[in-house]
Protein backbone atom coordinates (compact mmCIF):
# COMPACT_ATOMS: atom_id res chain seq x y z
CA UNK A 1 0.00 0.00 0.00
CA UNK A 2 1.32 3.47 -0.38
CA UNK A 3 2.81 5.26 2.50
CA UNK A 4 0.93 6.80 5.40
CA UNK A 5 1.41 9.71 7.61
CA UNK A 6 0.66 7.95 11.06
CA UNK A 7 0.53 9.63 14.19
CA UNK A 8 1.69 7.77 17.25
CA UNK A 9 1.29 8.21 20.98
CA UNK A 10 0.12 6.03 24.36
CA UNK A 11 0.39 6.42 28.23
CA UNK A 12 3.29 4.86 28.99
CA UNK A 13 5.22 7.97 27.91
CA UNK A 14 8.10 8.58 25.79
CA UNK A 15 10.75 6.64 27.31
CA UNK A 16 8.43 3.41 27.09
CA UNK A 17 9.64 -0.18 25.00
CA UNK A 18 5.98 -0.46 23.27
CA UNK A 19 5.91 3.27 21.71
CA UNK A 20 9.32 3.13 20.27
CA UNK A 21 9.01 -0.75 18.88
CA UNK A 22 5.25 0.57 17.23
CA UNK A 23 7.34 3.58 16.00
CA UNK A 24 10.13 2.18 14.44
CA UNK A 25 8.63 -0.74 13.00
CA UNK A 26 5.96 1.62 11.25
CA UNK A 27 8.71 3.84 9.53
CA UNK A 28 10.61 0.41 8.01
CA UNK A 29 7.29 -0.33 6.45
CA UNK A 30 7.83 2.88 4.74
CA UNK A 31 5.04 4.85 6.55
CA UNK A 32 5.76 8.35 7.79
CA UNK A 33 5.67 8.71 11.31
CA UNK A 34 5.14 11.08 14.11
CA UNK A 35 5.03 10.81 17.94
CA UNK A 36 3.72 12.67 20.38
CA UNK A 37 3.01 11.14 23.71
CA UNK A 38 3.31 11.82 27.41
CA UNK A 39 6.84 12.86 28.54
CA UNK A 40 6.40 10.64 31.43
CA UNK A 41 3.91 7.86 32.22
CA UNK A 42 0.44 8.63 32.68
CA UNK A 43 -1.81 5.70 32.52
CA UNK A 44 -5.36 5.33 34.20
CA UNK A 45 -5.58 9.12 33.46
CA UNK A 46 -8.97 8.16 31.07
CA UNK A 47 -9.80 10.85 29.16
CA UNK A 48 -8.76 14.11 31.25
CA UNK A 49 -7.74 17.33 29.66
CA UNK A 50 -5.19 19.37 30.99
CA UNK A 51 -6.79 22.67 31.45
CA UNK A 52 -5.30 24.63 35.02
CA UNK A 53 -1.47 24.69 33.88
CA UNK A 54 0.40 25.04 30.57
CA UNK A 55 1.18 22.57 28.57
CA UNK A 56 4.70 22.24 26.91
CA UNK A 57 5.93 19.86 24.61
CA UNK A 58 9.76 19.32 24.03
CA UNK A 59 11.24 17.40 20.65
CA UNK A 60 12.45 13.74 21.30
CA UNK A 61 13.78 12.89 18.02
CA UNK A 62 17.12 10.74 19.29
CA UNK A 63 14.71 8.46 21.35
CA UNK A 64 13.85 6.91 18.16
CA UNK A 65 15.30 6.17 14.63
CA UNK A 66 16.39 8.68 11.72
CA UNK A 67 13.03 10.34 9.84
CA UNK A 68 10.56 9.99 13.03
CA UNK A 69 9.98 13.59 14.14
CA UNK A 70 8.68 12.60 17.94
CA UNK A 71 7.45 15.38 20.66
CA UNK A 72 7.02 14.40 24.64
CA UNK A 73 4.72 16.76 25.70
CA UNK A 74 3.75 17.86 29.59
CA UNK A 75 -0.12 16.68 28.98
CA UNK A 76 -2.29 13.30 29.13
CA UNK A 77 -2.52 11.32 26.08
CA UNK A 78 -5.50 13.05 24.97
CA UNK A 79 -3.83 16.29 25.39
CA UNK A 80 -1.38 14.54 23.02
CA UNK A 81 -3.64 14.08 20.14
CA UNK A 82 -5.31 17.19 20.15
CA UNK A 83 -1.99 19.53 20.70
CA UNK A 84 -0.37 17.22 17.71
CA UNK A 85 -3.54 17.67 15.61
CA UNK A 86 -4.20 21.57 15.93
CA UNK A 87 -0.21 22.80 16.37
CA UNK A 88 2.83 20.19 15.44
CA UNK A 89 1.43 18.67 12.39
CA UNK A 90 1.85 20.11 9.20
CA UNK A 91 -0.86 17.60 7.30
CA UNK A 92 -3.66 15.70 9.04
CA UNK A 93 -2.51 12.33 9.53
CA UNK A 94 -3.89 8.99 8.10
CA UNK A 95 -4.37 6.64 11.02
CA UNK A 96 -3.69 6.57 14.79
CA UNK A 97 -2.37 4.56 16.64
CA UNK A 98 -2.35 4.50 20.74
CA UNK A 99 0.33 1.80 22.07
CA UNK A 100 1.80 -0.51 22.40
CA UNK A 101 0.65 -0.16 25.84
CA UNK A 102 3.08 -2.11 28.44
CA UNK A 103 -0.51 -4.23 30.24
CA UNK A 104 -4.08 -5.00 28.85
CA UNK A 105 -7.05 -2.83 28.14
CA UNK A 106 -9.74 -4.97 28.53
CA UNK A 107 -13.86 -4.35 28.95
CA UNK A 108 -14.92 -1.70 31.02
CA UNK A 109 -11.15 -0.75 31.91
CA UNK A 110 -11.47 1.22 28.65
CA UNK A 111 -12.85 3.86 30.34
CA UNK A 112 -9.92 4.57 32.27
CA UNK A 113 -7.20 3.92 29.65
CA UNK A 114 -5.07 6.65 28.93
CA UNK A 115 -4.24 4.21 25.65
CA UNK A 116 -7.52 4.00 24.54
CA UNK A 117 -8.27 7.71 25.62
CA UNK A 118 -5.61 8.80 22.95
CA UNK A 119 -7.13 6.60 19.70
CA UNK A 120 -10.87 8.31 20.69
CA UNK A 121 -9.18 11.61 20.50
CA UNK A 122 -8.66 10.60 16.82
CA UNK A 123 -12.01 8.50 16.31
CA UNK A 124 -13.52 11.62 17.28
CA UNK A 125 -12.03 13.77 14.79
CA UNK A 126 -12.99 11.26 12.27
CA UNK A 127 -9.28 10.09 11.88
CA UNK A 128 -9.12 5.94 11.74
CA UNK A 129 -7.44 5.21 14.98
CA UNK A 130 -6.51 1.99 16.07
CA UNK A 131 -5.29 1.14 20.32
CA UNK A 132 -3.35 -1.78 20.99
CA UNK A 133 -2.02 -3.48 24.35
CA UNK A 134 0.21 -6.38 25.47
CA UNK A 135 -2.19 -8.23 27.79
CA UNK A 136 0.58 -8.56 30.79
CA UNK A 137 2.65 -5.91 32.51
CA UNK A 138 6.00 -8.18 32.49
CA UNK A 139 5.68 -9.39 28.71
CA UNK A 140 8.47 -7.16 26.87
CA UNK A 141 8.45 -8.80 23.31
CA UNK A 142 6.65 -6.09 21.36
CA UNK A 143 7.71 -7.49 17.78
CA UNK A 144 4.99 -9.72 17.26
CA UNK A 145 2.53 -6.91 18.55
CA UNK A 146 3.26 -4.19 16.21
CA UNK A 147 3.30 -6.65 13.38
CA UNK A 148 -0.08 -7.50 13.99
CA UNK A 149 -1.36 -4.12 14.88
CA UNK A 150 0.23 -2.49 11.53
CA UNK A 151 -1.30 -5.83 9.64
CA UNK A 152 -4.49 -4.95 10.85
CA UNK A 153 -4.53 -1.40 10.07
CA UNK A 154 -3.03 -1.28 6.91
CA UNK A 155 -5.87 -4.10 6.19
CA UNK A 156 -8.91 -2.14 7.30
CA UNK A 157 -7.84 0.94 5.86
CA UNK A 158 -7.44 -0.61 2.21
CA UNK A 159 -11.20 -1.72 2.83
CA UNK A 160 -12.22 1.58 3.87
CA UNK A 161 -12.22 2.09 7.57
CA UNK A 162 -15.89 2.83 8.67
CA UNK A 163 -16.81 6.03 10.53
CA UNK A 164 -16.66 7.00 14.11
CA UNK A 165 -14.72 2.96 14.66
CA UNK A 166 -12.03 2.66 16.94
CA UNK A 167 -10.43 -0.81 17.28
CA UNK A 168 -9.31 -2.03 20.20
CA UNK A 169 -6.97 -4.41 20.27
CA UNK A 170 -5.34 -6.61 22.78
CA UNK A 171 -2.29 -9.30 22.18
CA UNK A 172 -1.77 -12.27 24.65
CA UNK A 173 1.44 -12.55 26.28
CA UNK A 174 2.77 -15.76 24.43
CA UNK A 175 5.35 -16.84 21.25
CA UNK A 176 3.73 -16.96 18.12
CA UNK A 177 4.08 -20.82 18.16
CA UNK A 178 1.42 -20.41 21.37
CA UNK A 179 -0.91 -18.06 19.64
CA UNK A 180 -4.16 -18.69 18.63
CA UNK A 181 -5.98 -16.90 15.87
CA UNK A 182 -7.50 -13.29 16.33
CA UNK A 183 -11.08 -12.88 16.93
CA UNK A 184 -13.77 -10.01 17.30
CA UNK A 185 -14.83 -10.18 20.86
CA UNK A 186 -17.25 -7.79 22.94
CA UNK A 187 -16.02 -5.63 25.52
CA UNK A 188 -16.31 -7.68 29.43
CA UNK A 189 -17.60 -6.29 32.55
CA UNK A 190 -14.42 -5.62 34.75
CA UNK A 191 -14.56 -5.63 38.06
CA UNK A 192 -12.27 -5.91 41.36
CA UNK A 193 -10.77 -7.45 44.86
CA UNK A 194 -9.93 -5.62 47.37
CA UNK A 195 -9.16 -1.85 45.45
CA UNK A 196 -7.57 0.02 47.95
CA UNK A 197 -4.97 -0.31 50.09
CA UNK A 198 -5.44 1.38 53.72
CA UNK A 199 -1.93 1.94 54.98
CA UNK A 200 -0.26 4.32 57.54
CA UNK A 201 2.39 6.60 56.64
CA UNK A 202 5.72 7.82 59.44
CA UNK A 203 3.64 10.58 60.55
CA UNK A 204 1.03 8.69 61.70
CA UNK A 205 -1.69 9.90 59.01
CA UNK A 206 -3.91 7.25 56.97
CA UNK A 207 -3.36 6.73 53.36
CA UNK A 208 -4.84 4.20 50.99
CA UNK A 209 -2.65 3.23 47.79
CA UNK A 210 -4.98 1.72 45.14
CA UNK A 211 -4.52 -2.23 44.29
CA UNK A 212 -7.30 -3.58 43.26
CA UNK A 213 -7.26 -7.09 41.26
CA UNK A 214 -9.43 -7.99 38.49
CA UNK A 215 -11.77 -10.72 39.24
CA UNK A 216 -11.06 -13.11 36.37
CA UNK A 217 -14.90 -13.14 34.56
CA UNK A 218 -14.50 -15.06 31.03
CA UNK A 219 -18.45 -15.22 30.80
CA UNK A 220 -19.75 -11.75 31.07
CA UNK A 221 -19.94 -9.34 28.27
CA UNK A 222 -22.13 -6.57 27.13
CA UNK A 223 -23.51 -5.23 23.85
CA UNK A 224 -22.42 -7.52 20.15
CA UNK A 225 -22.87 -10.80 18.88
CA UNK A 226 -23.90 -13.51 21.15
CA UNK A 227 -21.02 -15.91 19.46
CA UNK A 228 -18.14 -13.67 19.73
CA UNK A 229 -16.06 -14.41 23.01
CA UNK A 230 -15.54 -11.97 25.52
CA UNK A 231 -12.39 -10.01 25.01
CA UNK A 232 -10.89 -11.49 28.28
CA UNK A 233 -11.92 -15.03 27.07
CA UNK A 234 -10.44 -14.84 24.02
CA UNK A 235 -6.94 -13.36 25.57
CA UNK A 236 -7.09 -16.38 28.37
CA UNK A 237 -7.21 -18.53 25.28
CA UNK A 238 -4.22 -17.07 24.33
CA UNK A 239 -5.86 -15.09 21.18
CA UNK A 240 -5.55 -11.63 19.92
CA UNK A 241 -8.87 -9.97 20.56
CA UNK A 242 -10.38 -7.14 18.77
CA UNK A 243 -13.10 -5.18 19.66
CA UNK A 244 -14.87 -1.99 17.72
CA UNK A 245 -15.81 0.66 19.76
CA UNK A 246 -17.69 3.64 19.10
CA UNK A 247 -17.82 7.04 20.93
CA UNK A 248 -21.79 6.75 21.21
CA UNK A 249 -22.65 6.44 24.90
CA UNK A 250 -26.06 7.17 24.51
CA UNK A 251 -28.41 4.59 26.16
CA UNK A 252 -29.26 1.16 23.87
CA UNK A 253 -31.83 -0.44 26.15
CA UNK A 254 -35.57 0.30 25.53
CA UNK A 255 -36.80 3.38 26.12
CA UNK A 256 -39.74 2.04 27.79
CA UNK A 257 -37.38 0.86 30.60
CA UNK A 258 -36.16 4.79 31.55
CA UNK A 259 -38.22 6.22 34.59
CA UNK A 260 -41.26 8.29 33.69
CA UNK A 261 -40.48 12.11 33.84
CA UNK A 262 -43.13 13.73 35.99
CA UNK A 263 -43.66 17.34 35.36
CA UNK A 264 -43.65 19.51 38.22
CA UNK A 265 -41.92 17.07 41.16
CA UNK A 266 -38.26 17.96 40.44
CA UNK A 267 -38.08 21.48 41.23
CA UNK A 268 -37.25 22.42 45.26
CA UNK A 269 -38.77 26.34 45.54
Amino acid sequence: MNPLKILISNDDGVFAEGIRSLAIAAAHRGHKVTVVCPDQERSATGHGLTLQSPIRAERADELFCKDIKAWGCSGTPADCIKLALNELLDERPDLILSGINHGPNLGTDIFCSGTVAAALEGTLEGIPSLAVSIASFNWKKFDLAHEIALNIAENVLTKKWPQNLLLNLNIPPCESSEMGEISWTRLSIRQYQEQFSKRTDPKGNTYYWMAGEAVKDLESAGEGPSHWPSDVSQIDAKGPSLTPIQPDLFWKGSIKDLPILEKGNYLTR
